[in-house]
């Protein structure tokens, strides 16, 4: 799609939001919010099949959260990437493990998530090729991996999942619900929403920022001065919640 045609289809979206979208096309940084109810925090979300070494510094010093990696279900389904609580599910029955684990004592249950009702955490993972997987560029390696398996895999060509990564590792995966907003508005499903709104490989990292002075969340108004300083669009989950209403009566498959 050229850019005359991207301009078109977005300028059926706020500003705001057509703004976000090109950012995930140029490979660039934005600010996502999610909401009050929800964690009330805000995360650096940048396209997976972009990030360098230089943008996981970024992350890890100027957010200090846990740098993941957010996959559409889709992509998920075909890269068999299971969800983390249900990896744990299952060992917990297998007697061949030491000490045994006993059900419902690691698993997360209905409560233990004061906003949602389930993790969407995956493996974590690392690319078979790194030595560590915890430097900058071991990392960027990594997730820019992630991002390519998954535009392979939704592009219908084959891939091999075990082939490249291994888990344990140093970079989470997230698996977006199946549903997308209309079942989960945390940042995995946000962001995913809004890569599938801008026509890119849906796989996108996110960072939670913190707060250097408290160690707890930063705040919005903090987060909002960070993104006007370093020019990074600052954007709320509501807000990509309307336009993903938009998006969808397009009638294109999430």
């Amino acid at each position: 799609m050229d850019n005359k045609t991207q301009n078109q289809n977005d300028s059926k979206y706020s500003e705001k939001i057509q703004k976000t979208l090109q950012a995930i096309r140029d490979g660039k940084f934005f600010l996502l919010y999610d909401s009050e109810k929800r964690e009330g925090e805000t995360d650096f979300v940048i396209a997976a099949t972009a990030v360098q070494p230089q943008d996981v510094k970024i992350m890890r010093k100027d957010g200090g959260g846990l740098i993941c990696v957010a996959v559409s279900p889709k992509a998920s389904e075909i890269m068999k990437l299971p969800f983390m609580a249900d990896v744990v599910t299952a060992a917990a029955t297998n007697d061949k493990i030491n000490p045994k684990l006993e059900i419902g004592t690691f698993v997360e249950k209905e409560g233990d998530i004061q906003y949602d009702k389930k993790s969407s955490f995956s493996l974590w993972v690392n690319h078979r090729e790194n030595r560590t997987g915890i430097p900058d560029d071991d990392r960027s390696f990594t997730i820019r991996r992630l991002g390519e398996m998954t535009k392979t895999a939704l592009e219908g060509k084959p891939v091999d999942f075990a082939s490249e990564f291994r888990t344990p590792g140093h970079t989470a995966t997230l698996r977006a619900s199946k549903g997308l907003l209309d079942e989960r508005r945390g940042q995995t499903e946000l962001s995913i929403a809004l890569a599938l709104m801008a026509g890119t490989t849906p796989a996108m990292v996110v960072c939670e920022m913190l707060d250097d002075t408290n160690g707890k969340a930063l705040s919005k108004e903090d987060a909002k001065a960070y993104g006007e300083k370093n020019d990074m669009i600052f954007v709320e989950g509501w807000e990509v919640v309307e336009a993903f209403e938009i998006w969808k009566k397009e009638g294109i498959e999430a």
